[in-house]
């Protein structure tokens, strides 16, 4: 005889979603470990009432991106391309020179690569704000500190 089941699934509505704002330091993180932990919440993974196809994440402040880091070679090694859309338009760029001109635009791009590929993760990367230093303009919005999980085995 089977069983019943009575896990339903909830779905959230829009206005009982709690929106919060978060403040989160990049100074002396790790490129991905900061960018998966950003992502999750930017998705709302953290929360109790997640769902998958529905936007119930916060909003987050990313400061000081400049002075982010990675390992190894990367700095020299890794490459940042675009493409202007012309016939030999592609620009290539290394992390270093990147992160002297844009450094906003690694930390983003990073993020961006996390989040899902489709209208969802266009609309959970509105809520992602980079800032170069650590000025922003978002002081009304009473932003909590996130603390990150450092996991980093380079520094004991």
């Amino acid at each position: 005889m089977p069983r019943e089941m009575n896990n339903k699934t909830i779905t959230p509505k829009n206005d009982s979603i709690d929106r919060q704002w978060f403040l989160v330091d990049a100074e002396n993180q790790t490129l991905g470990r900061l960018a998966s932990q950003v992502a999750s919440v930017l998705r709302g993974k953290n929360k109790p009432n997640f769902t998958p196809h529905l936007d119930t994440g916060d909003f987050v402040v990313v400061v000081n991106a400049e002075k982010i880091h990675v390992t190894g070679n990367k700095p020299q090694q890794k490459l940042y391309r675009r493409h202007s859309g012309r016939p030999g338009g592609m620009k290539v760029e290394t992390f270093s020179s990147l992160q002297e001109r844009i450094p906003e635009r690694i930390v983003e791009k990073a993020i961006k690569g996390m989040l899902p590929h489709n209208a969802l993760g266009r609309q959970l990367f509105r809520k992602l704000k980079v800032y170069r230093g650590s000025e922003h303009p978002h002081a009304a919005q009473q932003l909590k500190v996130l603390k990150l999980e450092s996991t980093n085995a380079l520094v004991k």
